[in-house]
């Protein structure tokens, strides 16, 4: 029974960490298409670039969003 409860925590523990883990949001442009877009991880390969000033890293998608408006790159699209 306690390895029933142990195994059920450990399960919802591992569905639940990605939700909370989200909280880092970039305003990043495609480099071939020059279309900004909001994304929740750091690209790490050369076709997206961190538009946001200074590499800014946003906590919410809303608060990106409304950044993103403010990069002239993006507003100029």
């Amino acid at each position: 029974m306690k390895l029933r409860i142990a195994t059920a925590a450990l399960m919802i523990a591992a569905f639940s960490l990605p939700a909370f883990a989200a909280d880092e949001f970039y305003v990043v442009q495609d480099v071939k298409t020059k279309k900004c877009t909001v994304v929740d991880k750091k690209p790490m390969d050369t076709s997206m670039t961190v538009v946001s000033p200074s590499g800014t890293i946003y906590k919410s998608r809303t608060e990106a969003e409304s950044g993103m408006k403010t990069v002239k790159v993006c507003s100029s699209n």
